[in-house]
Formats: C-alpha cells, sequence, structure tokens
C-alpha cells in the first residue's frame, strides 16, 4: 500500500498489521516522526530523499548517450520515445528476425507497438505473448521486454535453446503496454500507475488497465471510484490499449499458448486465479512449470521468488490480464513481479537492471522450453 501525505484523497484508512508505503513531503517529516513514535508506530526510512533518487533515473546522462541506437545501452531506463526508435532500428536491422507492428492506438493517439521476433521456418507456429508496462510507474518491466528481445537476437547463433524457441515459436513482444501512463511518468509524475484516459464527472484521469478486462470485472480487488488506483473503468474494455490487444488475443487465441504480463514489485510469479480461489484444470502443469521457472531463475543470484496462483499468493484481484487471457484458451497465463520486494519498490536502481533481467531470462526460457515440451 503506497499513501502520498499531500493528497486529499490518500486511503489513511490502513489495516493494522500491514505494511504502508508512505511518500512524505520533506517540510513535514519532522513533525511526523514524533508522532509516529507516540503512536508506536514502527516506521523505517527507505530512501531519505526521494526527489534525488527520481532525478537520478530521468536525468543525469545525456541524451544523446541514451539514445545511440548501434550501442543502445540496455542498463539504464529508456523513455518512451527512445524505446519507440529502438523498435524501428530493430525492425531495419533484423528483418529476417523481426517484424514491427501496431495493435491500435493508446487514449492520447500513440501506436501501441508490437514485435514479432521468430525465424519464419513454416506457415503456421505456435506463439508466446509478452507484454511489460502495464502499469506505468513499473519501469524495470518494459527494461526487462528490451533486454529479451536483445538476448534473442543476440544469442540466436549460438545458443541451441534460444534457436530452438525462435524456430519452433514466435515471441510477440509488447515493451510499453500502456504507452500514455509511461510517457506520464517521465515527464509529470514518476508514480503513475493509470492510463491516461479522462473522467469528466471526477477530473481524475486514467483507469488501472489491469483492472480493465472482461473476466469478473470490477469484482474484488477492483475499484468504481474514478479517482482509485485499482479502477476499473467505466466498463470491460473502455480503455482503448486494453482493448486493441484483447482483439489480437482473441483473434490469435488458437495460435498463442502462453500469455506473460511483467510487473513489480514483490518477487513473484503468479498463475491464475487472481479473482476467486480456486484450482484451474491444467494445474500440474503451470505448477511444475511455475516451479522449475522460480528454480531457474534463483540459479543466476539466489533470489527467491514466492509463486502460486495470484489470488492466495498476493491478492485477489478482478478484471486481469491473465486471468482473462486464460478464460480464453491460452492454457499458460502467468504474471511476473520483478525485484525487490519494497526497499527500492518502483525506483528500482539503475544498477539493477543487469541482475534483473538476466535472472527473469532464465525463467522465460524454462517457461518457453517446457511449453514446447507438451506436458499434459
Amino acid at each position: 500500500l503506497q499513501v502520498d501525505l499531500w493528497q486529499p484523497s490518500s486511503p489513511f484508512h490502513i489495516a493494522e498489521g500491514t505494511v504502508a508505503d508512505v511518500r512524505v513531503p520533506q517540510n513535514t517529516t519532522r513533525s511526523l516522526l514524533p508522532f509516529l513514535q507516540q503512536e508506536n508506530i514502527h516506521y523505517t526510512i527507505l530512501i531519505s530523499d526521494l526527489q534525488e533518487a527520481i532525478e537520478n533515473q530521468t536525468g543525469g546522462r545525456s541524451h544523446r548517450n541514451r539514445r545511440s541506437l548501434s550501442g543502445y545501452n540496455y542498463e539504464v531506463y529508456h523513455s518512451l520515445e527512445e524505446i519507440e526508435d529502438w523498435m524501428h532500428y530493430l525492425n531495419r536491422t533484423y528483418s529476417d528476425l523481426v517484424h514491427m507492428f501496431s495493435v491500435g492506438k493508446s487514449y492520447e493517439g500513440r501506436p501501441l507497438y508490437v514485435l514479432k521476433l521468430g525465424k519464419r521456418s513454416r506457415p503456421y507456429k505456435k506463439a508466446v505473448w509478452i507484454d511489460c508496462g502495464i502499469h506505468a510507474r513499473e519501469w524495470i518491466g518494459p527494461a526487462f521486454c528490451q533486454w529479451f528481445v536483445k538476448e534473442a537476437l543476440q544469442t540466436y547463433q549460438t545458443d541451441p535453446d534460444m534457436r530452438k524457441m525462435l524456430t519452433q515459436l514466435y515471441f510477440y513482444v509488447m515493451p510499453v503496454f500502456n504507452v500514455d501512463g509511461y510517457h506520464f511518468s517521465w515527464t509529470n509524475d514518476r508514480f503513475w500507475r493509470k492510463t491516461r484516459s479522462k473522467n469528466m464527472r471526477f477530473h481524475c484521469h486514467g483507469v488501472d488497465a489491469n483492472r480493465n478486462w472482461k473476466v469478473k470485472w470490477c469484482d474484488e480487488g477492483a475499484s468504481l471510484h474514478p479517482c482509485d488506483d485499482t479502477y476499473c473503468g467505466p466498463f470491460p474494455e473502455s480503455e482503448p490499449e486494453v482493448k486493441a490487444v484483447a482483439h489480437f488475443l482473441r483473434k490469435h487465441r488458437k495460435q498463442i499458448k502462453a500469455y506473460l504480463s511483467f510487473h513489480a514489485y514483490a518477487q513473484m510469479l503468479l498463475y491464475p486465479y487472481s479473482y476467486k480461489y480456486a484450482t484451474i484444470p491444467n494445474f500440474n502443469c503451470v505448477e511444475s512449470a511455475a516451479y522449475n521457472a522460480v528454480n531457474a531463475l534463483q540459479s543466476a543470484y539466489g533470489v527467491r521468488y514466492r509463486y502460486g496462483p495470484a489470488s492466495s499468493t498476493l491478492y485477489v484481484s478482478s478484471g486481469s490480464s491473465m486471468d482473462w487471457a486464460y478464460k480464453n484458451g491460452i492454457p499458460y497465463a502467468f504474471a511476473f513481479e520483478l525485484r525487490d520486494t519494497g526497499h527500492f519498490g518502483f525506483l528500482l536502481p539503475e544498477m539493477l537492471i543487469k541482475p534483473t533481467c538476466t535472472e527473469t531470462m532464465l525463467a522465460v526460457k524454462n517457461i518457453t522450453l517446457h511449453l514446447l515440451k507438451k506436458c499434459h
């Protein structure tokens, strides 16, 4: 739970025994700390100067240095414009393995780009869908999507597993799902989560793009209030980004066998259901894939991920993309919650991009190879 003490709509009814991540303006710190001590509320200062931490990620390096496409730096966070330039560059440079296309337009009119990776070895191939950045502030997500594409292209010739994956499958990779929100998190509010659609009645922007899918829409774990971070929207697929991706996935549902969505933070690998406590029909297959994936991930740096059904491992939420994908016939549906467990939270430092992506890559390859083995 995150609380902004300067926002009048702050959710100040925090249940006893829960942990809250509180962002405090500098001028109120002196009065807040004695209050916390007086009320016997345990606290830890995680980041002493939040503004400085934000500026370290969005500024500092020259724009030109970030955007040199031939020497593109995968160990820094990139703006939407830089990511789109990079996608165009790959589309031109690796035409034998990359095809770039758009599935539609965002609320603010931006193209929703997807990279299709794979060898055109036969007319029909099974596919894996990967999306990152459904929630704008979770920058490590888009960083991983870019890392995945880099690894696929750079190791295709030398890694037998990668060659097998790109020969036998297509990968649809959407580096930034919520393009408007991601852009806004770079220009206005680093902690922005939702889309940027307007709500005239409440003068609040955005919908939680991971509560807007047509599966138990706006049930438990979603909000009907437009100013809330988990607002489900006025109706399912109200957001053009969700509608466009849902349309694409519906159209290709016979081909797409796995859906992988990347979020942050919590260090978890989740599978359906999110909206209820129940066991999915192909539980054994999915559970063994998750078990092997987190073990592969841990082998890199010893980082432990919890895994299991989203409802019992994380929390109950309705209208999620993962549940929707599973309900629409995609048998392997997973949501990753990447590093960390709360110290840096959404502000994961750039020095942790490489280890996070390296270990996550092992998990994704493991899931993909598991899929090719046809677990019944």
